[in-house]
């Protein structure tokens, strides 16, 4: 499930790149974990070495009764958190750290408890408890929820189409819509399987991380500490669920404090510059979790250079490049609100898309040159520009800096022998090819007819869309596999539809999800197949418990979508408070841009936005002068300049609030550079069950607040009803406002 929605242009960097995955060697070798008899036939790789241990017990059972139980119970949890805070102005979403976590210690109950009787179904013996809760099980509850840590893409189509077109595709085809989406994803994934995750040299480094985690748990025994990460997780759990209470409910203030706004209460530019939703967030803060992990995850998934990359970024487009284009009035946006996804026209005022629609939700030419030109704020211009340069940019660092390190990759695994995990999985039944072929076959088929019969987009195009992501996941695959960084597919897919089916935004956004989310979605899972093969799961057993996973996240996903669409009062506006759905509403926006109005208009020829095309051929050289002083001086600050990280942030802005990028940096710098620096021992022991702990209070504590005080009027004071920054979103500086 891709996660990522934003302003459609993403190159997805990784949280844990190579940097991360030093981080991660420093804190696995525990004493006693690796014999010297398991070095004897290793990988050839030392970080593979390191991480995944190149045994294998087959008598250890895998897709249990505890797996299936707690991996849909999860999957399920996770999809219903996860899908009820996308809607919300701070989105959280809850990952496989949280199940890591969780899971294992209701595992080891549950083999302490449940009776061992053995049943027999169809043939089929199976017991409840077949011994001790083991690392196989582990894997497998994980890649069930993994499925559902992120809000199905092709739910923003079905909330767009309900919310602004005001034509609800129903639930049955917004089902098809979803579940073809996805599982086409596997068809892709099991084609490439020998391609990118069999051979050694196809790292994806970003699971050994994982495969980390899960050793630490079922093989180190002996950490030092006076608390388990269970406790840790509880302990944190604890204080997020009851403290959630006040930024949630009591004291609503403490998610957004914003000081220029307090101070200057009738100034225009200081609420401007520092309100958090509509403004630049300077001296914004918060004391709420919601808003620091919001849109950006835990800053404790981040190695700090990461987080410094994408904190200097925010700075440079944010704080410098906005001020100084918006406040000299380029492109006549000093009218407009100084950050807002929201769409105008030149004279400032709210766009009506249904002044320029056909009956059929397409463009009618002559009402839109009668209406006026479609018009953007300049923030939101500027970051679909950067977006256009990070994509050339992020290919031009890795010809620079893994460009070599890949042709010898490609080589290696076309010439090099199996190394030692490939000939422990050859052990296990292989999954046949023919599955793939069946399920690329129906969900093809259809894909075509849902598309057809509920006019989403003509046959030919559903076609076209399925062969990009034929040509591209295996090149885009082996970057990734190697490199830890994704190339975006999304601006491709985006002028492919914008220019070949202009003014028809159904189409163009039908279009992204077929072409771009199906590789993504295929990426997704031959990573996590790369895990299952670290860890020597039985594959038939992981194509299971993916496809369950999907199919489970994506009904659960789609009925909380339905359920809060229909009962919510005011969903997606700004009354509406705190269900916004500031993503879909970007969403929504780049549907207008990109299909209803069309890149020709938005970008072509006349257009105010022409410039933001020549973004292309900056982000060729961008990279080249930093990647020069990184060879130059190895040992300076430059070796840490990652240009494509600095660049995409632009993908979050917006809809992100920019506070949360500020505070996101400031909880950073205390939880991983201070922490890990100073305690690093109790930092690798006890920072993800922190974070999860973290998320999970928080989680449960904002669903029971909206379930039990749905009806209560929450007290009036001070920080409950006030908005100290109402001059930020209302028109722009030089709005007269007489």
């Amino acid at each position: 499930m891709s996660a990522l929605h934003n302003n459609d242009v993403d190159t997805q960097p990784q949280h844990w790149d190579e940097a991360g995955a030093v981080e991660a060697k420093a804190g696995i070798e525990k004493p006693g974990q690796f014999s010297e008899e398991e070095e004897e036939e290793d990988s050839p790789f030392e970080m593979v070495r390191i991480a995944v241990s190149n045994k294998d017990n087959q008598d250890l059972p895998s897709l249990t009764f505890r797996a299936w139980l707690l991996g849909i119970i999860f999957c399920g949890a996770l999809s219903f958190v996860n899908q009820f805070y996308w809607f919300r102005q701070n989105q959280l979403s809850l990952g496989s750290a949280v199940v890591q976590i969780v899971s294992f210690p209701i595992g080891y109950l549950m083999a302490k408890f449940l009776p061992t009787r053995k049943f027999r179904t169809f043939g089929w013996e199976w017991t409840l408890n077949p011994g001790p809760f083991n690392i196989k099980e582990h894997v497998l509850i994980t890649i069930f929820a993994t499925a559902a840590s992120g809000s199905a893409y092709a739910i923003d189509v079905v909330t767009i189409k309900k919310m602004w077109y005001q034509s609800d595709l129903g639930f049955g085809a917004s089902y098809l819509f979803l579940l073809t989406s996805q599982l086409l994803g596997y068809s892709f994934a099991g084609f490439s399987r020998r391609f990118l995750v069999y051979p050694a040299a196809m790292l994806w480094p970003s699971t050994l991380i994982t495969a980390t985690l899960f050793r630490t748990f079922h093989e180190v025994q002996s950490f030092g500490g006076r608390f388990s990460r269970t406790a840790i997780f509880w302990i944190t759990f604890g204080a997020s669920f009851v403290w959630y209470f006040l930024p949630g409910f009591l004291f609503p203030v403490l998610s957004m404090i914003p000081i220029l706004c307090i101070a200057a209460p009738n100034n225009v530019i200081a609420q401007q510059l520092g309100d958090g939703n509509s403004g630049l967030g300077l001296l914004n803060f918060t004391l709420d979790w919601s808003t620091i992990a919001s849109y950006m995850g835990s800053p404790i998934s981040f190695p700090w250079v990461m987080s410094c990359n994408l904190f200097a970024g925010f700075i440079i487009i944010v704080w410098i490049a906005t001020p100084a284009g918006y406040y000299t009035n380029t492109w006549g946006t000093g009218i407009y609100p100084i950050y807002s996804a929201g769409l105008f026209l030149p004279n400032g005022t709210k766009y009506n898309i249904k002044k320029i629609m056909t009956p059929h939700q397409t463009l009618d030419t002559a009402k839109y040159e009668s209406y006026g030109h479609l018009r953007m704020t300049y923030m939101f211009g500027m970051t679909y520009g950067i977006g256009f340069a990070a994509i050339f940019a992020l290919l031009t660092y890795i010809a620079l800096h893994h460009g070599k390190e890949i042709i010898q990759r490609v080589r290696q695994s076309r010439s090099m022998d199996e190394d030692i995990h490939m000939r422990l999985m050859r052990k296990y039944q292989e999954v046949p090819q023919w599955w793939y072929m069946a399920i690329f076959a129906v969900t093809f088929a259809v894909s075509i007819v849902t598309c057809e019969v509920f006019h989403m987009m003509p046959w030919y195009w559903v076609v076209l869309s399925v062969v990009i992501p034929f040509i591209f996941t295996i090149p885009i695959g082996i970057i990734q596999a190697i490199s830890n960084q994704q190339p975006g597919l999304n601006v491709i897919t985006e002028f492919i539809i914008g220019y070949g089916r202009a003014g028809d935004p159904i189409a163009n956004v039908t279009f992204k999800v077929y072409g771009y989310i199906t590789m993504a979605q295929a990426l997704n899972l031959l990573q996590d197949q790369k895990i299952g093969h670290y860890m020597k799961i039985p594959p038939r057993h992981m194509f299971i418990a993916q496809i369950a996973g999907t199919v489970v996240a994506g009904t659960v996903q789609l009925g909380v979508a339905y359920w809060l669409m229909n009962t919510v009062p005011k969903m997606c506006t700004p009354e509406g408070m705190p269900w916004t759905c500031r993503s879909a509403n970007t969403f929504y926006s780049a549907s207008v841009i990109w299909g209803l109005v069309g890149p020709g208009r938005m970008f072509g020829s006349g257009s105010p936005y022409q410039s933001m095309l020549y973004l292309f051929i900056l982000g060729v050289f961008l990279p080249i002068p930093f990647w020069y002083l990184a060879k130059r001086y190895p040992n300076s600050f430059w070796r840490h300049v990652h240009i494509p990280v600095i660049m995409s942030i632009s993908g979050n802005m917006p809809p992100m609030p920019t506070h949360t990028l500020v505070n996101w940096f400031i909880a950073g710098f205390f939880l991983v550079f201070l922490w890990h620096r100073y305690f690093r021992a109790n930092w690798q022991r006890y920072a993800f069950a922190t974070s999860a702990g973290l998320d999970s209070g928080l989680a449960i504590s904002g669903i029971i607040i909206f379930f039990a005080f749905q009806n209560v009027t929450p007290p009036s004071w001070w920080g409950t009803t006030e908005d100290f920054c109402p001059l930020a979103g209302v028109g722009g500086y030089l709005t007269d406002r007489s």
